[in-house]
């Protein structure tokens, strides 16, 4: 087989050089298409495969200009900017690396942690700016209670890093039917007012949108921190606001939001407010495993082989 005749992977949105090095050493023609929208647009006709991140969203249109497209690879967790209704409709098989970030968000999640049970944002923020006070107490992660809602593999990870702190650690999560660790299960009632900080874990689905408004802040502690590194559709973003201004609850960290880049500015420039920009899975090590994992994948598939990070379509077509 000629080059020309090989199948065509295109690569949409930059992934670590080492995984380029190994898709370009597999039975493919590999087209670098992450200079934007027109090389992306101009390779579609020839892919059979499409490797993408978060920028490039995998629409039904999209897929109606790649009608030779058999296998598409999203270099993360989260596949919502993939259709994946319209991908199964024409029998296009969707991986993901659902594994590869998880340390990173982990560690995130406990540095936001800290940080919140410090105060630690505002300080730096005085110190550098001339000020020099400290009479102002911050809390110890120790004796604490930290709520996971959603407790699939990531919220594992961060409780297993939080056990040395000697933290108390409870989930809500109605698809794990028995303890797995030394994290107590509960209802998400039970958990709100219980937790000292609220970390969410869950995935964006219809049923988990807006999961936190303004009733669910209702019942938590007033001393209570909400902590986002799931999706920004969880939370109700103007009751998350009033509950800050009213001091309903004392704080939250928010790597997501519900229109990225974030548009509402009051939330953002609120004082009680940390605010990052979707970095949970940004390391370098985070991205260099996605990479790898997808293109494994994707030279399983030029091989007729079983695909590990296959996802699988609950929508219809």
């Amino acid at each position: 087989m000629t080059p020309a005749e090989l199948p065509t992977i295109v690569v949409a949105d930059p992934i670590p050089a080492a995984a380029i090095e190994r898709l370009r050493a597999g039975p493919c023609r590999v087209v670098d298409a992450t200079g934007g929208p027109d090389p992306l647009e101009a390779s579609l006709p020839e892919a059979w495969g499409l490797i993408v991140r978060s920028r490039t969203k995998v629409t039904r249109a999209l897929l109606d200009r790649a009608p030779r497209l058999a296998f598409v690879a999203r270099a993360g967790v989260g596949v919502d900017n993939i259709d994946l209704a319209a991908a199964t409709a024409r029998g296009i098989r969707v991986v993901n690396a659902p594994a590869a970030a998880s340390a990173s968000v982990a560690e995130l999640a406990v540095a936001l942690l800290l940080m919140l049970s410090r105060n630690l944002y505002p300080k730096v923020l005085e110190t550098k700016g001339g000020g020099w006070k400290r009479s102002d107490l911050g809390s110890e992660l120790s004796g604490k209670t930290v709520g996971f809602v959603g407790y699939g593999r990531i919220g594992r990870e961060v409780a297993r890093r939080l056990a040395p702190f000697g933290v108390r650690t409870i989930a809500y999560d109605p698809y794990v039917a028995a303890p797995v660790d030394a994290t107590g299960l509960c209802s998400l009632d039970e958990l709100l007012a219980q937790a000292d900080f609220v970390s969410l874990h869950a995935a964006a689905t219809p049923e988990t949108h807006h999961l936190i408004d303004g009733g669910r802040l209702a019942k938590m502690k007033r001393s209570a921190y909400l902590v986002n590194l799931a999706r920004g559709s969880l939370v109700d973003e103007r009751a998350l606001l009033d509950a800050l201004v009213s001091g309903r609850i004392a704080g939250a960290a928010l790597d997501v939001f519900e229109t990225e880049p974030p548009t509402f500015r009051e939330l953002l420039d609120h004082p009680k407010v940390i605010a990052t920009p979707h970095l949970g899975a940004s390391t370098h090590e985070g991205q260099t495993r996605a990479g790898l994992e997808v293109v494994e994948d994707a030279l399983r598939a030029l091989e007729g082989k079983p695909l590990q990070g296959l996802v699988r379509s609950t929508g219809a077509p």
